[in-house]
């Protein structure tokens, strides 16, 4: 619940969100969102991430990457500051031997959360705080071409389509039109 939480874990907080690091106990939230096969459509068909495969090596991964990154970037859980209910989670990192200064931006939520407006308002957030605050100079995102709700949210935030490529993944409804790559610098940012 949101009000017990500690404060040193709260990453960000919006108008209706609050962004926190996951802990080791937050599996359940992990394992009920990638449960959702149309959560899951545009990154696995439709198909639900194993329990055990959250448990034993998805969670673990995202605690390294707050050690990693002293705190300052990583996978984030989302919650609706009016009563506490988890919406999904934001991701604000750099690729594993990346540059720190280029990050990921992304985002999965809840089918309860879809239409709010939430990934437009935690992105812009998460935007703010690395161009701002961490030194950033290049934010990027990537989904399926035929994902025209997350490239419609891409575009609000100001990020440009770049280029699309065809990555040598398992085929799912779609993939045949490849994936899109949008990026923003801080300077696009900052002209905003």
């Amino acid at each position: 619940m949101i009000g017990s939480m500690e404060d040193d874990r709260i990453y960000l907080e919006t108008d209706r969100l609050i962004l926190r690091r996951f802990t080791a106990e937050d599996a359940d939230l992990l394992i009920e969102l990638d449960s959702d096969p149309a959560v899951m459509r545009y990154l696995t068909g439709g198909v639900p991430t194993a329990p055990e495969v959250i448990r034993e090596r998805y969670l673990p991964n995202v605690l390294a990457g707050y050690e990693k990154w002293d705190g300052k970037l990583g996978l984030l859980a989302a919650h609706e500051k009016d009563g506490g209910a988890f919406a999904g989670w934001f991701i604000l990192r750099p690729r594993p031997e990346g540059p720190l200064d280029e990050v990921e931006l992304g985002y999965r939520l809840r089918r309860a959360a879809w239409g709010r407006g939430y990934a437009t308002e935690g992105s812009q957030a998460l935007l703010r705080k690395a161009f701002t605050e961490l030194g950033a100079r290049l934010a990027w995102a990537e989904t399926m071409f035929v994902n025209q709700g997350s490239r419609n949210v891409m575009e609000k935030l100001g990020m440009v389509h770049v280029k699309t490529f065809f990555p040598d993944l398992e085929p799912i409804e779609g993939s045949e039109h490849g994936e899109v790559r949008y990026e923003i610098t801080a300077e696009q940012w900052a002209r905003r």
